[in-house]
């Protein structure tokens, strides 16, 4: 005769089938901020020699765009990995948030980097306006550019599309409310690239045909407000999860059917998913549960039940109470 199989001693984790709160190490952000370190790299040093070759102001608001961008990878990068540092005595919580702090220092520098230096140059271009030439090398640039960007930004859809299909979202709503501020971050950023790629062409075109730099001048500036206008978006969604963002409500109601599937739970009346970081969330919530056991029983299923909740890499903290007779329960 065999002998039985031990049990697992494991917690069993109840969130494993709930879409995106599967915790931070199923992400594939790093690969992305890696590919648009990469492609941000060699397109700041290519448009940096080609504006230094034809002296059009839109290649230099380009330059310090990518300049921009690729420093900003750097804080990604760091982003990351300081948020998967785990939890200790001193951050019980762990330390997700830090991957906000981060990335909102990265689109403040996208804002000052990039579009505050676009603008002040094509100011100074149209007060001072210098002629420019070598326009194939602007153009052969761009081209390339517009190449690498593309890559890196089909890298970081893919990972957003692929995310927006569990949850039933579209891929902007979802580049929107994703608690990943690093796929956030370079979807946002390579998609303003991508438009500024778009009107430093049309102009380095209408400065060759028009020999006036008005219109290399104004692309300067329209390049820098946009970059302005993607970092102020960026610090905004950053400083809601700073201060304090509830998980989507289609990931609650999946949490709360996963509750009501535990043999030990009869009702829920209360939830909060508090995001805490990257696909990351504190718990609290009151449930009645199955039995009538005594006081100290029931303290003893509590915990126990919490622990299955931390069991899941997506769960920073648990605090459950039970729920009241009279409360009325939770429907999905």
């Amino acid at each position: 005769m065999s002998e039985p199989r031990s049990k697992d001693p494991r917690p069993r984790d109840p969130f494993s089938v709930v879409p995106l709160l599967r915790g931070p190490g199923t992400t594939g952000s790093l690969t992305t901020v890696l590919v648009a370190f990469a492609a941000n790299l060699l397109i700041a040093v290519a448009k940096s020699a080609a504006a230094v070759a034809t002296g059009s102001a839109a290649l230099v608001a380009e330059a310090a765009h990518s300049w921009a961008d690729a420093g900003n990878e750097v804080l990604l990068l760091i982003a990351d990995r300081r948020s998967r540092r785990p939890a200790g005595p001193a951050h019980p919580l762990g330390h997700g948030r830090e991957a906000y702090v981060w990335s909102l220092f990265a689109a403040l520098g996208l804002l000052v980097a990039g579009g505050a230096v676009s603008v002040t140059h094509g100011v100074q271009e149209l007060i001072h306006p210098e002629p420019a030439d070598r326009f194939l090398i602007g153009y052969v640039v761009l081209a390339v550019s517009f190449v690498l960007e593309g890559a890196s930004f089909l890298q970081s859809a893919r990972q957003a599309r692929a995310e927006a299909t569990e949850l039933q979202r579209d891929l902007i709503e979802h580049v929107m409310a994703t608690s990943d501020p690093t796929l956030q971050a370079v979807f946002a950023e390579h998609a303003a690239a991508l438009a500024g790629r778009r009107i430093a062409a049309a102009v380095l075109a209408a400065h060759q045909l028009s020999v006036s730099a008005t219109p290399d001048a104004v692309a300067s500036i329209l390049v820098g407000v946009l970059l302005g206008v993607t970092a102020v978006v960026l610090i905004n969604q950053n400083r809601r999860f700073l201060v304090g963002v509830e998980a989507d409500p289609r990931v609650r109601e999946a949490v709360i059917r996963a509750l009501l599937d535990l043999p030990e739970v009869a009702r829920v009346t209360y939830l909060r998913l508090e995001i805490v970081g990257p696909r990351t969330v504190f718990v609290t919530g009151d449930v009645d549960l199955t039995g009538d056991d005594t006081e100290s029983h029931v303290a003893v299923r509590l915990r126990a039940l919490e622990a299955k909740f931390c069991a899941s890499p997506a769960v920073a903290g648990t605090v459950l109470s039970l729920s009241a007779p009279d409360e009325p329960s939770l429907r999905v």
